[in-house]
């Protein structure tokens, strides 16, 4: 038995020493430590053995047992050491070679206009504000002077949830929560996604705008020209021409509309501006007394001015986008040009 013992030892680690791989070396194991092994059918069949030689015999296959595992721990070992420097070996990189070129990413020009119309108006002492786009109709329509009879609710076609529950139709809505929340003097800016059923080349049901509201003592029209001509030269150079037009918002009065050199044609005269050179980009005016005072604000002793462009045509007319839809797509080709 004990010739036996040395024979299967002998055997087993001249097996383990000719193993390629791990998986070879599995077989090996297998054939010697499995149940069905060499080595415990050694074991398994000790009551063959003589009483008196049990205790040698049994000492000598346990040992024979630890010295085919180590053999095998060993030569596993070994194996995946090799291994793992054939695959270094493999994928190694090396550094000296030419890169393939990075694929940087951009800013949307959305976000880039949005960012530096923020910067402009924070670095002016505003304070950016956001809130719900969807929300009542009172503070949608109502709180900004505009009740349900009231015609100029036929200029937006509104997109309702229920009777009184609508997405908004513009950001003025949050003018209206920062007012009722804070105390006079403030000046604040409110940036964010605004919804109308409007759908053509220069219409989105979904767009951007980005309205300020300045309340305090002694403030109008006056003030409210001085800031806008600071904007515009910020956002569009030194050079940049103002033009200032009559119009009607039923939360402003007076109100005008302000045209800047059209900055597709920088003031030749395009299709865009029609000719005239100059393109829109603010709504604005002095906030109607009837607003203050529906939100809580004294209007004997606070006045108040509003303005605000619409991003997605600024950054048309900046970037001689011809459709607005291309904001929207996600084209890769697009996007790559706006860098």
């Amino acid at each position: 038995m004990k010739e036996k013992l040395e024979q299967i030892l002998k055997d087993a680690q001249g097996e383990i020493e000719k193993c390629d791989d791990v998986k070879m070396l599995d077989e090996v194991r297998v054939k010697f430590l499995g149940k069905q092994g060499e080595l415990t059918s050694i074991l398994r069949n000790m009551k063959e053995v003589p009483p008196e030689e049990r205790k040698t015999v049994g000492m000598l296959a346990n040992g024979v047992r630890e010295k085919v595992e180590e053999a095998i721990a060993k030569k596993g070992e070994k194996l995946n050491e090799t291994a793992l420097k054939l695959a270094m070996e493999k994928e190694k990189i090396d550094i000296t070679m030419p890169s393939k070129g990075e694929k940087r990413g951009a800013l949307h020009p959305l976000t880039r206009f949005n960012n530096k119309f923020m910067d402009i108006c924070v670095a002016m002492g505003f304070t950016v504000i956001q809130g719900p786009e969807i929300d009542t109709d009172y503070y949608n329509f109502e709180a900004l002077n505009v009740p349900k009879n009231h015609p100029a609710r036929d200029m937006q076609d509104s997109l309702y949830i229920t009777d009184n529950i609508l997405l908004r139709t513009q950001t003025s809505n949050m003018q209206v929560h920062a007012m009722e929340e804070l105390k006079p003097p403030f000046k604040i800016v409110c940036p964010g996604r605004v919804y109308r059923n409007d759908d053509d080349s220069s219409h989105s049901p979904i767009f951007n705008q980005f309205e300020a509201l300045v309340v305090d003592e002694n403030v109008g029209l006056k003030d409210l020209m001085k800031m806008i001509d600071v904007i515009l030269k910020k956002l569009f150079g030194e050079n940049v021409k103002m033009r200032v037009r009559p119009a009607y918002f039923p939360f402003t009065e007076p109100s005008i509309e302000i045209d800047a050199t059209c900055q597709m044609c920088q003031g030749k005269g395009c299709s865009l501006c029609k000719g005239t050179g100059f393109s829109e980009v603010f709504g604005a005016g002095v906030v109607n007394p009837k607003v203050l005072e529906m939100s809580g604000i004294d209007s004997k002793k606070y006045s108040g001015f509003a303005f605000g462009p619409g991003i997605d045509r600024s950054v048309m007319v900046t970037n001689k986008i011809p459709n607005i839809k291309y904001l929207f797509r996600n084209d890769m080709r697009f996007l790559k040009q706006m860098r």
